[in-house]
């Protein structure tokens, strides 16, 4: 019997330990923050939240089960490339129609028409619980090969430590919690993001909003996100393959950042949050068009079309035939945001919350469906500005952000950059300004 030094095997157990040390530092933390402290301000908002919060350790220790079984079995390496595309290609394919049928199914049972739903849905049902197996059987495969793709674009690019990214891509797709965002009403700003379960209603989640926003004389919202940066990351289900690829690498990104200042101090300030964000959200799509392009050519985007100029027809046509110049919603919305800054600067408050709802009736009309438009939505949705115009309205974070990318080298060397710093001042003494 020989008993044979293995580099390899030994710098996996070294990875894996330090995954399980980094798994088990979130879920202390998170357990940490679920203990009452009389002198934290955002327990006068979690008093409104308690009951209804998602339960993060649960989550995270079942997931982690899940990876591991997945781990150890190697199925990207001993899944033909043909047949790992023909797994996730499957996998995208039962989701759509899970969600397709759990859209019909919550119509039938909204529908005042049917009396006995039960029966009605009896079908139905029965065709979901063979998708939900079904899907249940392929996740574990899916997500394994998407990981490892992940894994081998941050290996090209220069992520890695001998081939392996520290910590390991996971992730896992699962019904999302949702989140309630809080901020104070004479400005915007950020100053609670608490998790509540999946399954809040619409009416449940403008109760929520009404209690806290009565009780604090706040703004809050309940919204929607599309992924979570525990470990293993949360993931919403989804049927678009590369917006998954940009989000799983987007998730990853966080871990990544956790390991250092920048990730450390997410909520420390504004700046840092919209720091982290912007980054993130660079890296993931940048990661996320890597894999498409090397594993799913066919997926790829294609290249906008050339615009050409035509002359109007001699014989003007009337004003309704032409066609009209197509509604810019980052535009629009960062218009909207730098009016209500000003008006709220001014301390002009009703009148800027006026405002929002009109300008949210213009949204809808667009066909953009925001339910509410207030403080805590660009509190929330201003912290993403890895795009020019949209939600940040005037804020420099995101310009700076954006600037370090464009002198960095590589997309390693700007997240390296970044990743080491603690304070907005040092992004822009980086880039200038």
């Amino acid at each position: 019997m020989c008993f044979c030094y293995n580099p390899a095997m030994k710098l996996h157990r070294i990875i894996r330990g330090v995954e399980l040390t980094f798994l088990l530092l979130l879920i202390a933390a998170i357990t940490g923050y679920s203990n009452p402290s009389l002198t934290n301000p955002i327990e006068k908002i979690r008093s409104y939240t308690r009951g209804i919060e998602f339960d993060y350790v649960e989550w995270m220790a079942n997931a982690a089960l899940v990876k591991l079984r997945a781990s150890s079995i190697h199925a990207p390496h001993t899944i033909a490339p043909d047949t790992q595309k023909q797994i996730v290609e499957e996998y995208l394919q039962v989701t759509q129609s899970i969600l397709d049928n759990e859209y019909l199914l919550s119509r039938l049972y909204t529908d005042p028409a049917i009396q006995n739903k039960d029966a009605e849905s009896e079908l139905l049902r029965s065709e979901l619980a063979v998708l939900y197996q079904r899907q249940t059987e392929l996740a574990p495969l899916a997500e394994a090969v998407l990981q490892e793709q992940v894994t081998q674009v941050l290996a090209e690019i220069g992520f890695t430590v001998a081939g392996q990214p520290i910590p390991s891509v996971w992730y896992h797709s699962t019904p999302l919690p949702k989140a309630l965002i809080v901020s104070p009403r004479d400005r915007i700003e950020q100053i609670a993001n608490i998790s509540v379960n999946t399954n809040i209603t619409v009416d449940e989640q403008v109760a929520l909003e009404t209690s806290v926003e009565q009780g604090l004389d706040s703004s809050s919202l309940v919204v929607n996100v599309g992924g979570v940066g525990v470990y293993p990351t949360m993931v919403m289900r989804s049927t678009n393959l590369n917006w998954m690829a940009s989000t799983v690498a987007h998730e990853w990104i966080h871990n990544y950042l956790t390991l250092r200042p920048l990730g450390l101090l997410y909520g420390e300030t504004p700046e840092l949050r919209t720091m982290n964000e912007t980054t993130a959200s660079i890296a993931g799509d940048e990661i996320g068009a890597l894999v498409i392009e090397k594993f799913y050519p066919e997926r790829k985007p294609a290249s906008l079309l050339t615009l050409k100029l035509v002359a109007l027809p001699s014989d003007i046509p009337s004003p309704a035939d032409l066609p009209r110049p197509p509604f810019d919603f980052r535009a629009q919305m960062h218009e909207t945001r730098i009016n209500v800054d000003i008006m709220l600067a001014d301390g002009k408050i009703e009148e800027a919350e006026a405002y929002m709802e009109e300008r949210r009736q213009v949204f809808l009309r667009n066909g953009y469906l925001l339910r509410k438009l207030n403080q805590a939505f660009f509190a929330f949705n201003g912290a993403y500005a890895d795009a020019p115009g949209g939600a940040a309205g005037q804020d420099p974070v995101g310009p700076a952000v954006r600037a370090l990318r464009a002198q960095s080298d590589s997309l390693v060397d700007f997240v390296n950059r970044i990743s080491w710093m603690w304070n907005f001042e040092q992004l822009q003494k980086a880039v200038g300004q």
